[in-house]
């Protein structure tokens, strides 16, 4: 086990994202949350600390935004150093099938999701790189291979954040940076779909990197067994 890492959580709500904060602080590690409500990312990042006794940070920042984004990660490095993990959340939900999703609700939410993984991991990598190690958790969803009448735009974005992670693999891994993304088929909060338990397994996942490369996995599913049953299934 390797603690002390720096881990930067990106859209860090009360949910999955203070979960996940909390069991890396819990684990040793520093934690910085990043999300666009100041206010309310100040109250959980305090709220961890107290929980946990681990340095838990917030930087405010529109993750849609690529200017607000890149920007964000400046202040981090200038801050705290360089993350070696990143945890990536960011997404939207429209309730709304295919033929009635608003035309600007899937591109904004594809850039919101999708685009906010890029930019996080172009800020990232390079440090990463020269260190030789670095973990890239991303948040999925079952819908991402079956589609959904839910909300199609979710769907869609958790389709291009796991084809985007899938890529990211094949450029980093070489390079000893670990890209996973955990495919949830399931509605956060029900049974066997607990935040803390989730957020144990991202743990367990980063733990993996200092592993031999050849264990890695792309992706893994939450729970383990088939997610094909899951398409119409939601994550927020």
């Amino acid at each position: 086990m390797r603690n002390g890492d720096l881990v930067v959580v990106i859209a860090a709500g009360p949910g999955l994202g203070r979960a996940v904060a909390t069991a890396f602080a819990g684990h040793g590690d520093h934690v910085v949350l990043l999300a666009r409500d100041a206010q309310r990312l100040a109250g959980i990042a305090a709220e961890v600390t107290s929980r946990t006794g681990g340095p838990v940070e917030s930087v405010s920042a529109d993750a849609s935004d690529e200017e607000s984004l890149r920007a964000a990660f400046a202040e981090i490095r200038e801050r705290f150093g360089h993350p070696s993990v990143l945890v990536h959340n960011p997404s939207v939900a429209v309730e709304a099938p295919p033929t009635r999703t608003p035309y600007a609700s899937l591109i904004d939410g594809v850039r919101l999701a999708a685009g906010s993984l890029l930019v996080a991991a172009q800020e990232a990598a390079p440090a990463m790189r020269d260190a030789g190690r670095g973990t890239v958790l991303v948040t999925g969803s079952g819908s991402a291979l079956t589609g959904s009448t839910w909300s199609a735009a979710l769907a869609v974005q958790k389709a291009a954040v796991r084809n985007l992670a899938f890529s990211l693999t094949s450029e980093l891994a070489p390079g000893g940076i670990h890209v996973v993304t955990v495919t949830i088929g399931g509605v956060l909060g029900r049974p066997g779909f607990e935040p803390d338990r989730i957020a144990q397994e991202y743990v367990r996942l980063h733990e993996a990197t200092d592993g031999p490369p050849r264990e890695w996995r792309p992706e893994v599913p939450w729970p383990a067994a088939d997610t094909a049953r899951t398409g119409a299934t939601r994550t927020a």
